[in-house]
């Protein structure tokens, strides 16, 4: 005590108070330190306890950091329009010591789990990101400083979907591409346009899907269901492995559904059967073919990741809710009319989101994948959507049917 008298630092009541003379400051990346003005000094302990503290959490939502005119770091408030030198986050410091990540669940927003994250070093790509939990998803990754690219089949509403996050936040780095997941000659262009820009890539969410729609062949032969849920995915992930591979850690995230449980894809010998993937019309069923599309991504997904994984390429699926009212099922009105009637029931949109969120950037998922995700939770999916036989048939097949059509054959 004589020795903290002596330095004049008995003043004060609380042991966490400040001597005069100085100050507590962060740097960017959340950790305390004290600068002594006095002296001239800084350090990382504490004057009077020794202890080493770090910024609990991330900035809050709507604060962004910044760097002034001199040089020095600031904090912008966008929701009350107000900008100090005073990292927000300093109110809830703690002591260094291992801290547990945060449990989330089916009522946890895509924007709570973002809460304070700053994604400006990262290029996100989403497939059928102008609407329903894809655009959510969107939203949710450029309001956090992320560059964000919409891949979608229509410009019109894509560019639309740009403009609503632009008027929330005009800072926000968002575009929108075309791609057309049911036209594998789309699914290349876009590849190739999004090289052409020079960016990395640390997300890629395949979120994309139709579903309850009549029977249809693409232009590449194949029954539309199949190939928008799943083969248009596999190739864009083909498509664009190489930047995966030079932009890790990157993550891929496969939005799949708990329907695939309702359905196989098997023969009655066992072996993986492309006419249940792409049946003729006589052998269609809409939903039957959303399920069997599915287990495909969850397939998809795990073969995914045991190959990419050793070049720091994770890939995990999701189920998103139950009965959400998206524009998923606008092609049967009798589903949409369930939809509604189930609606004040069922997760809101950003609860959608928040499963594919959590897996894109979850600090405790650094280097996991070939899960399955539900409520921001791993849970086993069916039986065969853990067969690696199966996963690994499927990718084969995959393989031959986009070397067929782009070589112009067109034989199933």
């Amino acid at each position: 005590m004589a020795g903290l008298k002596y330095a004049g630092m008995d003043d004060t009541d609380s042991e966490d108070e400040l001597p005069p003379g100085w100050e507590e400051r962060s740097t960017k990346d959340g950790w305390v330190y004290y600068a002594n003005h006095d002296e001239m000094k800084t350090q990382w302990e504490h004057p009077k306890t020794g202890k080493k503290k770090r910024c609990a959490g991330d900035l809050p939502y709507g604060w962004e950091q910044e760097t002034d005119e001199k040089g020095q770091i600031i904090y912008v408030d966008h929701i009350n329009k107000r900008t100090t030198y005073f990292d927000p986050r300093q109110a809830f410091t703690v002591e260094d010591v291992m801290v547990k990540p945060k449990r989330y669940d089916g009522n946890t927003a895509a924007l709570e789990i973002l809460q304070g994250r700053d994604l400006s070093d990262r290029v996100v790509v989403i497939t059928g990101g102008n609407s329903g939990i894809g655009f959510e998803t969107a939203r949710s990754f450029a309001l956090h400083g992320a560059h964000v690219v919409l891949a979608c089949r229509n410009l019109s509403r894509a560019s639309k979907a740009v403009n609503l996050i632009h008027q929330e936040w005009h800072k926000a780095r968002v575009e929108a591409m075309m791609c057309d997941l049911a036209s594998l000659r789309s699914v290349r262009e876009f590849a190739d346009s999004f090289k052409a820009k020079k960016l990395p890539l640390h997300i890629l969410v395949c979120n994309a899907a139709v579903c309850t729609q009549p029977w249809s062949l693409t232009e590449d032969g194949l029954e539309s269901t199949f190939q928008s849920c799943h083969l248009g995915h596999f190739l864009l992930v083909q498509c664009l492995q190489d930047v995966l591979c030079r932009s890790a850690p990157a993550r891929v995230v496969v939005v799949s559904s708990e329907s695939h449980r309702f359905t196989d894809l098997l023969d009655s010998c066992g072996k993986l059967d492309l006419a249940l993937l792409s049946p003729p019309k006589t052998a269609y069923w809409s939903m039957q073919a959303y399920n069997r599309a599915k287990l495909c991504n969850i397939l998809f997904s795990n073969e995914l990741h045991r190959r990419l994984s050793p070049h720091g390429v994770t890939s995990n699926s999701v189920h998103p809710g139950n009965m959400m009212y998206t524009s998923i099922h606008r092609n049967w009105w009798l589903m949409t009319f369930l939809f509604m009637l189930v609606r004040p029931f069922t997760k809101s949109m950003q609860q959608g989101a928040a499963t594919t969120v959590y897996c894109a950037v979850a600090p405790e998922l650094e280097g996991l994948g070939g899960m399955y995700f539900n409520n921001c939770f791993r849970c086993l999916p069916s039986i065969q959507a853990q067969d690696q036989s199966s996963a690994v048939s499927l990718w084969e097949l995959s393989e031959r049917l986009v070397a067929e059509r782009s070589a112009g054959i067109q034989a199933l």
